[in-house]
C-alpha cells in the first residue's frame, strides 16, 4: 500500500490552471517544483492510504473554503518564486 498526500495531488492538478492566468511567469520544471513545495509547506497535509480515501478528500476539495485556501497559497508561492527564481531571469 502507498501513502498519498492528497493535498499534493490537488496542488499539482491546480498549478497549471493558475499559471495560465499569469503572464511573465517562468513555467519551467524547476520553478513549478519550487512553487509546489512552497505551497505545500503552507498547507496542512492530508494523507490517505487508499484510492477511496483519496476520492473522499478530493470530493471535500469542492468545498469553496478549501479551494480558496489552496488557490491563495499557490498564488502567493508563484509571486515568491517569480521574484526569486533559482535560475537567471529570461
Amino acid at each position: 500500500m502507498e501513502v498519498i498526500n492528497v493535498v499534493e495531488k490537488m496542488v499539482w492538478a491546480t498549478i497549471d490552471d493558475i499559471l495560465e492566468q499569469k503572464d511573465g511567469i517562468c513555467k519551467c520544471e524547476k520553478c513549478r517544483a519550487d512553487i509546489v513545495a512552497l505551497t505545500l509547506n503552507s498547507l496542512k497535509p492530508c494523507y490517505v492510504v487508499s484510492n477511496e480515501g483519496s476520492a473522499f478528500v478530493r470530493a471535500n476539495y469542492l468545498d469553496l473554503n478549501l479551494k480558496h485556501e489552496l488557490t491563495l497559497a499557490l498564488v502567493h508561492a508563484i509571486e515568491i518564486v517569480s521574484e526569486n527564481p533559482k535560475h537567471d531571469k529570461e
